[in-house]
Formats: C-alpha cells, sequence, structure tokens
C-alpha cells in the first residue's frame, strides 16, 4: 500500500453562536448563516470524518484505522490508544459569544461519560476589533464564589477577559472556564471528546424561543477555581517548527513556510497540519499534493519523509 496525505470531508456543524466566516475565509460549503463548526478531522462518535482524496475517497476514518491501525496513527499512538483517533481538529466561526463552560478530566470524563476529557488549544485566525476570550478566574476563586456569582448573575466580573490578535495561542487545560467571544475564527485542536459542561449561556434563547441546557451542577467539581495561564508565546522562525504547545495529549507547533523545507520523521505518531494562512504544497513520491488556507490533512505515520514549498503559516500537530 502506497499511503498518502488524507484529506477529509468537512463536518459542518450549526450554532446558535455561528455565522458565515467558514465559508467567507476558509472556502468552507456552508449553507446555512449560522455554521459555528467545521470538524476537520473526527473520530467521535456519531461523526466520524470521511476520506476526501484519494484512493480511500469515500472510506471512513475508523475504516482505514482497522486495515493500516499502526501505519496510519504511528507505533507509539497505537500502543497507548488502540484503535482509537486521540484527537480531534475544528476551525470555529464565532459571530456572538460562546457559552460560558468548562470540560471535565480524563478520570471525571471515563466516570460519568465513558470518555477521554477534553484539554484543548486555540489558534486565533483572524479577529475583529475588540475580539476577547474569557480564560479562568481574574483571581484565585472557589465553589462558594462561583455559585454565588451565578445566583446574581454577575459571573462575568470574577472571569479574566483577554483581548485576542491573529496569531494568539492559548493553551486550555481541564477544568478552565471559558468562552470563545464574538468575532473571531479559531482554530482549535482538543482530545476527541464532545463534553462540554455549559455554565452560562448570556440568557439567550433560540429560534424557537428556548434557552439551551445548563450543567451548573455537574461543573461544580470539574471547575479549576484558581487562576491559570492560558496564552501561550512562541517563536515565529521561518521554515522551523516552533513549539507553541507541549502536553501529554498533544504537541502543536507554528511552522511559518516561506521557501522550500524538507521534512523527515519518525514513525511512532500520525502529523496533522492545519493551513492557517497563505498556500502550500506537498511532494511525496514524485506526486504533488496543493492546499490552502482552511485545509487539515492527515499524514500517516508511515510517511516519514517528504518536501514542503510554497509560502503558509502551518500548525504542524502530532502526539
Amino acid at each position: 500500500m502506497q499511503f498518502y496525505p488524507l484529506q477529509f470531508e468537512p463536518i459542518l456543524k450549526e450554532r446558535i453562536w455561528g455565522g458565515e466566516k467558514l465559508k467567507n475565509v476558509l472556502g468552507k460549503p456552508i449553507t446555512s448563516s449560522i455554521t459555528g463548526e467545521s470538524w476537520e478531522l473526527s473520530a467521535v462518535a456519531g461523526d466520524i470524518s470521511v476520506v476526501s482524496n484519494g484512493v480511500w475517497k469515500g472510506k471512513s476514518l475508523t475504516t482505514i484505522l482497522d486495515e493500516f491501525p499502526e501505519e496510519i496513527l504511528g507505533k507509539r499512538v497505537y500502543e497507548k490508544f488502540g484503535l482509537q483517533f486521540p484527537l480531534l481538529f475544528k476551525y470555529l466561526d464565532a459571530r456572538e459569544d460562546l457559552s460560558i463552560q468548562v470540560h471535565p478530566n480524563d478520570a471525571l470524563a471515563q466516570a460519568r461519560h465513558q470518555s477521554f476529557g477534553k484539554t484543548e488549544m486555540w489558534y486565533v485566525m483572524q479577529a475583529d476589533e475588540d475580539a476577547k476570550i474569557i480564560v479562568g478566574f481574574k483571581n484565585n476563586s472557589n465553589a462558594g464564589e462561583y455559585v454565588s456569582s451565578l445566583k446574581n448573575k454577575t459571573l462575568l466580573s470574577i472571569l479574566d477577559q483577554k483581548k485576542v490578535f491573529v496569531g494568539d495561542v492559548f493553551f486550555l487545560e481541564t477544568g478552565t472556564v471559558h468562552a470563545i467571544g464574538a468575532g473571531m475564527v479559531v482554530a482549535e485542536i482538543q482530545q476527541t471528546s464532545d463534553i462540554t459542561y455549559r455554565i452560562y449561556d448570556f440568557d439567550r434563547v433560540d429560534a424557537t424561543g428556548n434557552t439551551r441546557e445548563l450543567h451548573v451542577d455537574l461543573a461544580l467539581d470539574a471547575i479549576n477555581y484558581n487562576r491559570v495561564n492560558t496564552q501561550r508565546h512562541y517563536l515565529k522562525e521561518f521554515n522551523l517548527s516552533n513549539e507553541m504547545v507541549q502536553c501529554p495529549y498533544f504537541t502543536t507547533n507554528f511552522l511559518p513556510l516561506d521557501g522550500e523545507v524538507s521534512i523527515s520523521k519518525t514513525n511512532e505518531s500520525f502529523t496533522v497540519y492545519m493551513c492557517v494562512d497563505g498556500n502550500f504544497s506537498l511532494e511525496l513520491n514524485e506526486k504533488v499534493y496543493q492546499y490552502k488556507k482552511g485545509d487539515t490533512l492527515l499524514i500517516p505515520a508511515y510517511i516519514n519523509a517528504f518536501v514542503i514549498s510554497g509560502k503558509a503559516s502551518i500548525l504542524e500537530i502530532y502526539i
């Protein structure tokens, strides 16, 4: 079998806070004016990605993992996770504020939902003027202050809000109360999990006048009430992999490409490239593959040498 870089059909999600930037900024085939998410690579039950290119076009991610687990995932990843693809990759368009929410850690998520926890990171691809995010508490807090602020509708006063700019990176460990604010497009990398505890939704209603479910009680023992430092600063040296985030669940590098770079890697892990700006090509086995802003590709672990060229900003992710 000659392995090749895999792309997948985007799984598009309507959200009450979504808009049209996934089409206007990233060229996704949305048909709704409230599209909030494009799941680029997913193994979440009910939302399994399907290959969109090459000889495996039309096959699901789980099908090809069943057939070639170690070749796709990599030796180290397969030994740790078996056939479970461990990460989820998304682009998000926040036309309005997302709900304030928190994700449980591995132990809590496993006990309650038989799921991974949801450690995640954000890379800001586009930001309107004054776009902001919420990341944790302004000062160390506690469950009592948190519950009181919810009852009094003063939760925002104890949460840390930050203005964001293109290229900003935030790493959110489980337990961090957070919300993406209105007016930005974000690339998100996270553990394979769709477990979210929504704790405040600004009292808004959907088109039928209904509010969305809150999970205030479930969130109580999932929250880290201490102040956290979520923003990550990183180098931007051209044609090099500049580390942004390194954690037990994934490593993400920033690769600003200008020209041609030869890539060599081990077969221990798959690699995912998310093109967050520009265009680039990848040459492998005398074939050339073309990519543009908004594209996401999975490079099977079995592929360990190729050449990329062009002018682009790329997120490089592996385990």
